[in-house]
């Protein structure tokens, strides 16, 4: 029998991240930010003798040559893990999700959530089914300044959002990276690894999942082009779609990976009947919210005026900067806060993306294929 779980740091295992890996290790930081966890177990990679050297450099109590032993051993084990991130390419998430799950271990998922739409499907399912907690590392979602817009719109001080223009441009695969020997870019472009979709499933999803987050509004229907500008390159890096939202507002959503200096810029303006909002996440600490006629205001993280559920995201004062390792760390300490409370026989309380929204960036990415497919045609959401 494990300790009881409120006497402790949880303990957590890891799936993928090993050496090579941007998220792996970002996923770590973030874990272990708040002092609520700490990763003592992983099956790093694929390959045995990486996975071994990559538990070593992290200094893990323990290292596995698969996800499937880990999951099983660490179930029986006294002290195992209590959830799992799983930070492999896209093709895994599903199986190493539901060997975890099956073993009564809770999840955290980098997105997308899985290869395709029947898998989210099952997963969702799965889910439902062991009454675990599973969280989507949609990180943007974590920014203090994105839950006061959310807050605001909530409260309807914009009013009716009638338009929601979203932006996500990096130019880091505007040149064949795939051909240079870059890992990232080689799966990420490899449709048996990463599904049908290049921009559109590793970016296009967390500007989706931010429109939603903020508005609380569904896609009702969309029309996308998408392009690989890249020569020989199988999936799309350039994306360009028209969105009408559930309440008869109207939308713009673009995702490039081919932007030229561009870094990572995602960026939100909403406009409803009232104000407009807008938030840029190279520059997180700021919201800014447009009244006609009025000067703008800048609302600025962890100022008395922001919401509670802002000011419960900060980690430092006002005026400190803080950005994406912290809104990273705010995903896992709201899953972490759940977890606590399912283990104790309590409710989860979410806060953070689920297997729902997972599920819904999914069938997000099926349609925009579709759309584009068939000649950039409008269909339904």
């Amino acid at each position: 029998m494990k300790q009881d779980i409120s006497q402790r740091k949880l303990r957590a295992g890891i799936a993928g991240g090993g050496q090579g890996s941007f998220i792996g290790a970002v996923h770590r930081i973030a874990c272990e930010l708040d002092g609520q966890a700490e990763v003592v177990a992983g099956a790093m990679s694929a390959d045995p003798q990486r996975a071994a050297a990559s538990a070593k450099a992290w200094y893990l109590q323990r290292s596995y040559a698969s996800y499937e032993e880990m999951a099983e051993v660490e179930a029986g084990r006294p002290d195992g893990i209590d959830f799992v991130m799983v930070t492999t390419p896209n093709h895994l998430h599903y199986p190493v999700a539901r060997a975890f799950l099956e073993h009564g271990i809770h999840v955290v998922c980098d997105k997308p959530v899985t290869f395709d739409l029947a898998e989210a499907q099952e997963l969702a399912q799965l889910v439902e089914r062991t009454r675990l907690v599973f969280a989507l590392t949609h990180t943007y979602t974590g920014y203090p300044a994105v839950r006061q817009a959310r807050s605001l719109v909530q409260q309807g001080a914009i009013g009716t959002v009638r338009k929601a223009l979203v932006e996500y441009v990096q130019d880091w695969l505007m040149e064949p990276q795939e051909l240079k020997g870059n890992k990232q870019a080689e799966w990420r472009t490899d449709p048996a690894r990463s599904g049908i979709a290049g921009s559109i499933g590793d970016i296009g999803t967390h500007a989706e999942n931010l429109l939603n987050y903020i508005t609380g509004l569904n896609i009702a229907a969309l029309c996308a082009d998408l392009t690989s500008f890249i020569e020989g390159r199988r999936l799309d890096d350039d994306a360009n779609m028209l969105l009408r939202l559930e309440n008869g507002g109207k939308g713009v959503l673009t995702c490039s990976q081919i932007a030229a200096g561009e870094e990572n810029a995602l960026s939100i303006r909403i406009y409803g009947t009232k104000a407009g909002l807008e938030w840029h996440q190279m520059e997180p600490n700021t919201l800014i919210f447009k009244q006609p006629g009025q000067p703008r205001q800048l609302l600025r993280t962890n100022m008395p005026y922001m919401s509670d559920e802002s000011k419960a995201l900060t980690h430092v004062p006002a005026g400190h900067p803080e950005g994406y390792l912290e809104a990273f760390a705010n995903i896992y300490k709201l899953a972490i806060a759940d977890i606590r409370r399912v283990e104790s026989g309590k409710q989860a309380q979410g806060g953070y993306p689920t297997v729902y929204d997972g599920l819904r960036g999914m069938r997000f990415i099926t349609r925009v294929v579709e759309s584009s497919q068939k000649g950039a045609v409008w269909v339904d959401f």
